[in-house]
């Protein structure tokens, strides 16, 4: 089952990899990853996601919390009412000729994504969403264009409502 970690922890040198060395010596596969400072730059939050069922996830919560740095750890259930999750992805696709950059721009205007980038050969689409959407998007870019290069950034993901991860 889909799993996404959220940890707060010290910002210090070598946290993030304490955390990626125990998913990794636990043998549990960390699908994607995002880091960055919290509101308090003295604490970096990490998203991680994850395939694991209720038990597994409960040893992996077990052992981050015995990790040095490691603040706070939730999982956030995914079943979307209780979480906003997105990721952000872009993708670099040929547009030679006018026919091909109206179907680009029709179909960003269908997904609601943006053209961030225009050479005379190539635009640079951002799309922001949930994961499934972003495969969506991309299965419909690809399938129409020519994609020379994709970047995702990993999800990222915050509770609704006054449930907070904040310490």
């Amino acid at each position: 089952m889909r799993q996404i970690i959220s940890i707060l922890l010290e910002n210090e040198t070598g946290a993030l990899s304490r955390v990626v060395g125990l998913f990794s010596q636990r043998g549990y596969n960390i699908e994607n990853i995002t880091a960055a400072p919290s509101e308090d730059p003295s604490i970096s939050r990490i998203t991680i996601l994850t395939q694991s069922d209720k038990m597994e996830l409960g040893q992996i919560t077990k052992q981050l919390y015995k990790l040095v740095n490691v603040i706070k750890v939730s999982a956030l259930e995914d079943d979307s009412t209780g979480v906003v999750e997105r990721e952000i992805l872009f993708v670099k696709v040929q547009a030679i000729g006018h026919t091909a950059r109206d179907e680009i721009k029709n179909l960003c205007d269908i997904f609601k994504a943006e053209i961030v980038d225009v050479t005379p050969e190539l635009y640079i689409l951002q799309y922001v969403n949930s994961s499934p959407e972003i495969d969506r998007f991309l299965k419909a870019i690809s399938e129409q264009f020519d994609v020379i290069e994709t970047v995702r950034s990993g999800v990222c993901g915050i509770f609704r409502g006054d449930h907070s991860l904040h310490v």
